[in-house]
């Protein structure tokens, strides 16, 4: 199971109004090189060569509840997932979640999955990222 890391800048950009987490474009790319939590935006990430069923930028997943329930704010995405196609995807370790709307900053990162060691993705077969759909992707009280 890939473990949860965030983004420190992610606790500021939420309560100032950089994130919309229920109508910006949220994506999730993948990425072979270590994200730290000290990075701010997509651009200070390294992600994987676009092809064979992986493009540029990565999926946008679904937005599958944005709402809170006494006082408890919970983010609910659907899975994504990429299937190789005319060769491997290239190899990546990271999963990482970005909101692809704002323009000042572009792209802010918000959080990313490690999954502990690199995943190779054959050609014909099927990566997913998934989504808890219980606890969400995050919780704010």
């Amino acid at each position: 199971m890939a473990s949860y890391n965030k983004f420190q800048v992610a606790a500021e950009n939420l309560p100032e109004g950089v994130h919309n987490l229920g109508a910006d474009t949220l994506k999730v790319m993948l990425c072979l090189t270590a994200p730290v939590a000290t990075n701010t935006v997509k651009a200070n990430l390294t992600e994987i060569a676009a092809g064979n069923g992986y493009t540029a930028g990565g999926a946008t997943p679904s937005i599958t509840s944005s709402a809170h329930t006494t006082g408890t704010y919970k983010l609910v995405l659907a899975d994504v997932s990429w299937t190789a196609s005319g060769g491997a995807i290239a190899d990546f370790r990271y999963a990482v979640l970005y909101n692809d709307t704002p323009t000042s900053p572009a792209d802010p990162v918000i959080a990313w999955w490690d999954y502990g060691s690199t995943v190779t993705v054959a050609d014909g077969e099927v990566f997913s990222w998934d989504a808890d759909p219980t606890n969400g992707i995050l919780t704010l009280a």
